[in-house]
């Protein structure tokens, strides 16, 4: 009875011990059981991350063009206003009386000038008739010419004065959203002064990112064959975390390289729209994601998907010669393979080169695997995921 008390535990024991794991190490002599999984081809969305600035493609200073005391601001400060709005009138009467002046300076002008085209029209009737002589004409010609250069000296101070009337409002050059102003009411300004208030556009943004010489010549290898910039698309990351929900295009590639960064300058143009939902921003303004000067995270992708060798990141060991895996052949042999890595999506990596589909790699247990040996595979337990867009 005791010995059969006894062979109950020891049982179990034995059957604990013939459920380990199936990637533990076999008995010695063995090959090590590992974890592998098939290298597949899959459609992955290329993308290349940046640090950026976001830039107002116009941003006009306002600035009186005349001397004269402010007498409206006819707008609310940061309101979004429309190319051609008055923003600025400064006190008009100054200016309509040089107007005026101007106005009756011309009327004295071409009286003086009818007044000489008739004596010069005598003076030659009388040569005619010989009862004058070809000085008097010649007189009377120089009067003429000379109250036509009048005429015309007096007309153009008319213009002047008018312009510098239409100088005393200052309108919105362009669209987009005005900034404080600088002057209160009744101040004294002038072309010499400071900006009365700064216009900053706002739809479209554009993005400016300073890349690499290096990252730059990879991009434009990778998409020479597919149109170059046209085959990119540009999203970004904002201050908070979240994925701006526009798209963007790059529109312009500086032809210079900046010496003291080994730069280019990238620009991509963005919708910047205002944001769903009622009663946001300021009073008489529209709220808007984007705004002039703001850093973002910026990623420029392949417009389409590619297939790519990507693997688990698990898989990837490196040493001084670089990054490489462990791939086996048809009788599981183990080979180090050196890779090209490309970037992270989440736990896995894109393999740039150094791998082709139908492969099989080791995932789990590589700290056991060792070159030209032989290997017991197995099924990883973490099979390798679809990515998704990086």
């Amino acid at each position: 009875m005791r010995l059969a008390r006894l062979a109950a535990p020891s049982a179990a024991l034995l059957l604990l011990l013939s459920g380990a794991p199936s990637l533990a190490q076999p008995g010695p002599g063995g090959p090590p059981a590992v974890g592998v999984v098939t290298v597949e081809r899959r459609p992955v969305t290329e993308s290349t991350e940046f640090v950026g600035r976001v830039e107002a493609p116009e941003r006009v200073e306002l600035r009186a063009r005349v001397t004269g005391f402010l007498q409206e601001r006819l707008f609310r400060e940061g309101q979004e206003v429309k190319a051609g709005d008055v923003l600025f009138r400064l006190e008009r009467a100054p200016f309509e009386a040089e107007v005026a002046r101007a106005q009756a300076t011309v009327a004295s002008a071409e009286a003086e000038l009818q007044n000489a085209n008739i004596s010069l029209a005598r003076a030659r009737e009388l040569v005619r008739t010989s009862a004058g002589t070809q000085v008097r004409v010649d007189d009377a010609t120089a009067a003429q010419r000379s109250a036509q250069a009048s005429l015309l000296g007096a007309q153009a101070q008319l213009r002047v004065a008018q312009i510098n009337l239409g100088y005393t409002e200052i309108s919105a050059p362009v669209d987009g959203k005005i900034g404080r102003s600088t002057f209160s009411v009744g101040s004294v300004v002038g072309p010499s002064s400071d900006p009365l208030a700064t216009i900053v556009s706002q739809d479209p943004m554009r993005i400016a990112f300073p890349v690499n010489l290096r990252t730059g010549t990879e991009l434009r290898d990778r998409y020479a064959s597919r149109g170059g910039a046209d085959a990119t698309r540009v999203r970004i990351r904002l201050v908070t975390g979240a994925i701006y929900g526009q798209v963007g295009r790059i529109d312009f590639i500086d032809t210079q390289v900046d010496r003291n960064t080994d730069t280019i300058l990238v620009r991509a143009l963005i919708p910047n729209p205002p944001r769903p939902g009622p009663g946001t921003g300021t009073e008489g303004g529209v709220d808007r994601e984007l705004i002039d000067g703001m850093f973002v995270n910026v990623f420029v992708e392949g417009a389409e998907p590619v297939s790519t060798v990507v693997i688990p990141r698990s898989a990837v060991l490196q040493d001084q010669q670089g990054n490489y895996v462990f791939a086996l052949d048809a009788e599981n042999k183990a080979a180090r393979r050196p890779v090209t890595l490309g970037r992270s999506i989440a736990d896995q990596v894109v393999i740039e080169r150094g791998l082709e589909g139908g492969e099989r790699v080791v995932v789990e247990g590589v700290q056991r695997v060792r070159p030209g040996q032989p290997v017991q595979p197995g099924p990883a337990t973490a099979p390798l995921r679809a990515p998704g867009r990086g």
